[in-house]
């Protein structure tokens, strides 16, 4: 899995993201989940640009995995905004399913960074 598929997919979530939150925030006057959605959802691709200019493959492990937890964190909030009625079901399946993609490249590329990093030790 290329980094640029993650970079690209990381940024167009966020874009997404912020758009979500500009709808909770001015049409549903959701304040308090609305920004916990979207610190974590911006963040993931923060971080996966951090990971692209890492010192050294444990660095870029490193920041892979902050991502991960953010794009987790994400998740919740989705199912949580979700759940109380602030995001209609299909509305959060598209989302949810961009959330869910994002933890699956994470975890294949984290996961196969780790194993060429135990091999070169």
């Amino acid at each position: 899995m290329s980094e640029s598929i993650v970079r690209e997919k990381s940024f167009a979530f966020a874009v997404r993201i912020i758009k979500l939150y500009q709808f909770l925030r001015d049409e549903k006057k959701e304040f308090v989940l609305s920004k916990q959605l979207l610190r974590s959802g911006t963040s993931i691709g923060t971080n996966v640009k951090e990971a692209l200019q890492a010192e050294s493959k444990a660095d870029f492990v490193h920041k892979l995995s902050i991502s991960l937890k953010e794009a987790s964190e994400t998740e919740y909030w989705l199912e949580l905004l979700n759940s109380t009625n602030f995001i209609e079901e299909n509305a959060f399946v598209s989302i949810h399913d961009d959330c869910v993609e994002l933890v699956k490249i994470l975890t294949a590329i984290i996961k196969s960074s780790r194993k060429n990093l135990k091999v070169k030790e």
